[in-house]
């Protein structure tokens, strides 16, 4: 039996319909997160659609309550053929963001997979349950094929990403010892284009925070009291206004990254940033001296995620008590997280607005992580992945949005590869979610080559 084999086992998978029925499957579980309702279905899709799948694949499976009491359970599996051969570990998370039926066109509804034309729809479709669904299957096809992988392998999913997945930290601190393992192939995220093959190595962090406001108990005239007193939303715009200029440059010395250096920009000049379905990139937007490439890829973003002062939806002649300004900063390694915050705080001091508060958000970012392209493990997965597809994979220093990559880099100590199965089209967080039922057939193939290739000798 050869690799040729399992690529047509996981290709009559597909073919066959048992894909589409599996992600049925899993799509109709409502694992909301963010929704409190839903908490014991977050169990139930570990326990009723996880558990059997794995142990029928050899694993020995272990539920694990969450550290953090605001998070969801955590699945650990391994299936261990012969402790002196390699260890991958791979992950995925079962939750989901809020469903937001009544959006969702006519037609479709969020915990339903819909098949249509060449689309898969339904939350989940591609963050993140397709995604884990694919490695398994992969798995599977290998497995049946060779009668052995030929290697160790664990795995993690989670129940908590969509809320920044709380306790996942704490919980591989404590787990050193079972999740030790060789390197981390896992898949979240989208590809760049549909129709190429996309890795990454690690992922920009973010953390969110409130700008505030508060000058007096409540609202006046603004004819009686115009020009007496203090507009706050005014005095926030012109805050907001000193941390970036016109076209978005960041005005905080910490907050402009050391780490766009000249193999970073050579491993990122030939990236695309969009394809034919994405917004148009406004060129005069960002960093001026930087190519769109590196400033998605390299550097850092500040964005107002939204904004209030009096009441926007009946708005009254009168001057505002407050202002808020909810903001996030998306960055790169080479920004100093842990100055992030005390740094815009020293900036808004040195530049009269002493009175705007910083409100951090409870729930913390993910850290920024970035593996060296020089690494043997991304050598090897681009050779793999090309072998299969025809094709050079678009490789990432690191994804432009962030994922709890630091667990598995900074506390496992592993090196870290990711192959998505997505793409940037796929409305993942919004009504209408879907998957490419091409980008899934491709998929699987990916995954079952990359994983007999492992079979036969690692790094």
């Amino acid at each position: 039996m050869s690799r040729n084999n399992a690529l047509e086992h996981v290709e009559t998978y597909f073919q066959g319909g048992e894909f589409f029925t599996d992600l049925a499957t899993l799509v109709a579980f409502a694992t909301e997160s963010q929704n409190p309702d839903q908490a014991s279905i977050l169990g139930q899709y570990l326990t009723d659609a996880m558990v059997p799948r794995l142990e029928a694949l050899g694993f020995e499976c272990v539920l694990h309550n969450n550290p953090d009491a605001g998070g969801g359970p955590i699945l650990t599996g391994a299936r261990i053929e012969d402790p002196s051969l390699p260890t991958i570990l791979t992950y995925g998370h079962g939750d989901v963001v809020l469903a937001q039926t009544e959006q969702w066109r006519e037609g479709l509804h969020p915990f339903e997979l819909i098949d249509e034309g060449d689309r898969l729809y339904g939350r989940g479709t591609a963050d993140n349950k397709v995604q884990h669904l694919i490695n398994l299957a992969a798995l599977e096809s290998v497995l049946a094929v060779r009668g052995r992988l030929g290697f160790n392998i664990k795995i993690v999913i989670e129940m908590s990403e969509e809320i920044g997945s709380p306790g996942l930290a704490e919980f591989m601190e404590a787990n050193k010892d079972r999740l030790k393992s060789d390197v981390l192939i896992a898949s979240d995220g989208p590809r760049l284009q549909p129709d190429r093959p996309t890795m990454f190595m690690g992922a920009r962090g973010g953390i969110s925070f409130d700008l505030t406001l508060d000058l007096r108990k409540g609202a006046h005239h603004s004819g009686n009291w115009g020009g007496l007193l203090a507009d706050p939303a005014i005095i926030l715009s012109h805050a907001i206004a000193s941390i970036c200029d016109a076209r978005g440059q960041i005005q905080i010395p910490a907050w402009r990254p050391t780490s766009l250096t000249d193999d970073i920009r050579a491993t990122i000049s030939e990236l695309p940033v969009n394809d034919s379905n994405d917004p148009k990139v406004d060129e005069d937007w960002g960093e001026e001296s930087l190519t769109p490439n590196e400033r998605v890829y390299g550097w850092n973003s500040f964005a107002i995620l939204a904004m209030t002062s009096g009441v926007p939806e009946a708005p009254v002649n009168a001057i505002a008590a407050k202002a808020r300004a909810t903001c996030q900063l998306r960055y790169v390694v080479g920004t100093k997280p842990e100055d992030i915050l005390p740094a815009l705080r020293r900036h808004l001091d040195q530049h009269g607005f002493q009175k705007v508060q910083i409100e951090q958000h409870e729930r913390a970012f993910f850290p920024a992580t970035r593996l060296d392209p020089a690494n043997p493990w991304v050598k090897y997965v681009e050779d793999s992945l090309t072998r299969t597809s025809g094709q050079k994979p678009h490789i990432l220093p690191n994804l432009a949005g962030s994922l709890p990559n630091e667990c598995f880099a900074d506390i496992l100590g592993l090196p870290t590869v990711w192959v998505p199965h997505s793409y940037l089209g796929c409305s993942q967080h919004a009504p209408n979610e879907h998957v490419l039922k091409a980008v899934c057939q491709d998929s699987l193939r990916l995954m079952a080559g990359l994983f007999w290739d492992i079979g036969t000798g690692a790094p």
